[in-house]
């Protein structure tokens, strides 16, 4: 996954949008394949708890940002996502959609083929294409509209620590509103959303050190005695958010590439140690107790400053 440390993590820690400009050519979207972490999670997900994942404002058109996304996705990885006189098919992963019919390559019953298929084809019909295209790359999707400035479509399988059927239809500052010193990204939600709906394309990081490992962290699935492990269990999860414009519409594709490694893997040299002890150390209480971090800052920042040493 592409998420910058240098760029994310510094001091002092402010909660702030931190858009950047993409590189010319920076792919948005990341492929699946056969046994991928992402794949799995995001199966089991969408088999289990497609209700929580696939969600909509009533009313809302989704049609041109997919078509958009499909144009997008066809022309970044024309060999892993093709798209064609309707169809669409993903080679790696064995599976075509054509309307609403879903079709495998491989007929045996517990393929990557014939699991990925069934999935998309207990959705409804017209959440079978989100399905598809969910499926097909690592990244998490949502539609922005910045009239009004708001989130009506979500098709999220690992969130991070959020609800996204709480969260589809609402405005930019509601949405926004539990993130703990997030006036800054508040007031400027009407405007950000302008930008990012324009026709530059944007990036930004968000990371935190979490003890839970799975990417999928769905409030109602993460463990309430956070950090019973120690620092044994610390995680690294890191976000890279990109936005593809929708031509004509005031709209935007929201990527969301999530990944979380061990920490001891990410933090392994001495420079990124004191980076993130500076961040770790600048954060705000409230920042702190949002994260989930107050418990175990201090043995965090203790055993940076040993890796710091090294």
């Amino acid at each position: 996954m592409s998420f910058d440390f240098d760029a994310a993590v510094s001091a002092p820690f402010r909660m702030q949008p931190g858009l950047r400009r993409l590189a010319a050519g920076a792919p948005q979207l990341t492929p699946l394949g056969p046994g991928s972490r992402h794949l799995r999670e995001k199966l089991a997900v969408l088999s289990a708890f497609a209700d929580q994942t696939l969600v909509a404002r009533p009313g809302f058109d989704p049609q041109p940002a997919l078509q958009a996304l499909c144009r997008h996705a066809a022309a970044e990885h024309p060999r892993h996502f093709q798209w064609q006189d309707g169809a669409i098919a993903v080679p790696a992963l064995g599976v075509r959609l054509h309307g609403d019919t879903v079709l495998a390559a491989s007929e045996d019953r517990f393929s990557t083929a014939q699991e990925v298929a069934r999935c998309i084809a207990q959705q409804p019909a017209a959440w079978r294409l989100p399905a598809l295209l969910a499926l097909a790359f690592a990244e998490d999707l949502a539609i922005v509209d910045a009239m009004p400035a708001s989130v009506p479509w979500m098709a999220v399988a690992l969130p991070s620590h959020w609800a996204p059927e709480h969260k589809v239809g609402l405005g930019f500052a509601q949405l926004h509103a539990p993130v703990a010193d997030g006036e800054r990204v508040r007031q400027a939600g009407e405007a950000l959303l302008r930008l990012v709906t324009g026709p530059e394309r944007w990036e930004r990081f968000v990371w935190t050190v979490t003890d839970h490992p799975r990417l999928h962290a769905h409030p109602r699935r993460v463990a309430s005695d956070r950090w019973a492990g120690g620092l044994d269990r610390a995680w690294f999860r890191s976000e890279r958010q990109t936005f593809i414009p929708v031509a004509g519409q005031r709209q935007a594709i929201f990527t969301i590439a999530v990944d979380v490694r061990p920490l001891a893997d990410v933090v392994d040299t001495p420079e990124r140690a004191q980076r993130l002890a500076e961040a770790l150390a600048s954060m705000s209480p409230a920042v702190l107790d949002y994260r989930g971090l107050r418990p175990v800052r201090d043995a965090l920042l203790a055993w940076l400053a040993r890796v710091h040493r090294q």
